[in-house]
């Protein structure tokens, strides 16, 4: 099978009888060009019906720009369910006829692989961390358009976008204080990061705005792996007044939750009911019954990010300007499965 021919600008030219120059200076709507309207209308629309669009090359030259996107990722493209940020920058890219190219960093590394990206003329970074954290980004993002994804900026010089664990964790309180639970056990993560802090506040919170008292004693610390999840759901568990619900800092806790349960001989939802954080499908969906978790928006983050750093290149805002306005933060979604249910007892 032969492929189509290439509409280039000659056939343009031939089609609307005018010169390249002219057709060229009409599509890329050179200012000095002395042409009529007719003329004009007829370059495009010989254009349009040849179906000829202008070299992207060429528009990138003549706006001094690569119409490249360069992707600093923290590691986070060996990570499955974060991977969604790049689905996300991806298909916003794509919208806008940008290319992303993606450098997976160490934390020690970004600056010399910040440097790499721009010296490969890239219009713009985006800088995606492992996970939400506050961060102090590289100098060297200082000579570019740069938006933060999944962290907040220290220094405020550049945009960033991040979940809202407290608003996630909210969400997951009122699923358990809808079903008519009133002893929630909460396990979090040991480690001193904003999720530790915001879901805690979110947990506290709901609590306190059902009219409920906070027994401190129901909230345990632990590191946030399933081990970790499985000691403290064992804890809450074995006592005689025990929990009839657990919040879990993660779905990884979540399944150490559930490994405790099965041992002490309790059902889940029938006797226990839990819910998790992050919808790590793999994990939610795989328990038995399914996981009730809030899901992180990756996708959206990787969406927002790239919109906004289009935004920074057709309107880039003065530092001050930069540095009045926070990070934004996006809605965790409840993933309602299996694992909830009214209290037995």
């Amino acid at each position: 099978m032969v492929a189509p021919r290439r509409v280039g600008i000659k056939d343009v030219a031939a089609e609307a009888g005018v010169s390249v120059t002219t057709v060229s200076h009409i599509l890329n709507d050179v200012d000095f060009l002395r042409a009529s309207d007719e003329t004009r209308e007829r370059v495009k629309d010989a254009a349009r019906r040849l179906g000829y669009g202008p070299n992207r090359m060429a528009r990138g030259l003549r706006m001094q720009r690569s119409e490249m996107i360069g992707l600093l990722s923290e590691e986070i493209a060996t990570t499955p369910h974060a991977g969604r940020i790049i689905l996300g920058a991806q298909n916003a890219a794509r919208r806008h006829g940008l290319t992303l190219v993606i450098i997976n960093t160490e934390r020690d590394d970004v600056a010399a692989n910040a440097t790499a990206l721009i010296r490969q003329q890239v219009d713009g970074v985006l800088y995606a961390t492992m996970y939400h954290r506050e961060i102090t980004p590289p100098t060297e993002l200082d000579v570019i358009p740069t938006v933060v994804i999944d962290a907040t900026d220290s220094t405020r010089k550049h945009p960033a976008v991040a979940p809202d664990e407290r608003s996630g964790a909210r969400a997951a309180m009122e699923e358990l204080l809808t079903a008519g639970h009133r002893r929630i056990g909460f396990i979090n993560n040991v480690d001193d990061v904003p999720a530790t802090r915001e879901r805690l506040a979110g947990y506290t919170e709901s609590l306190l705005e059902a009219g409920l008292d906070v027994d401190e004693s129901l909230v345990r610390a632990a590191p946030s792996e399933t081990p970790g999840g499985y000691d403290a759901a064992r804890a809450l568990l074995q006592r005689p007044d025990r929990p009839t619900a657990l919040f879990c800092y993660n779905d990884r806790m979540a399944m150490g939750a559930y490994r405790a349960a099965a041992e002490l001989q309790l059902r889940i939802p029938t006797d226990l009911s839990v819910v998790g954080f992050d919808n790590q499908e793999l994990i939610a969906e795989g328990l038995f019954p399914a996981l009730t978790t809030v899901a992180l928006p990756h996708y959206e983050m990787g969406e927002w990010a790239l919109e906004r750093l289009v935004e920074l290149q057709n309107d880039l805002p003065t530092r001050e300007q930069q540095q009045a306005v926070g990070p934004v933060f996006l809605t965790c979604p409840i993933v309602r499965r299996e694992s909830v249910a009214a209290p037995s007892q």
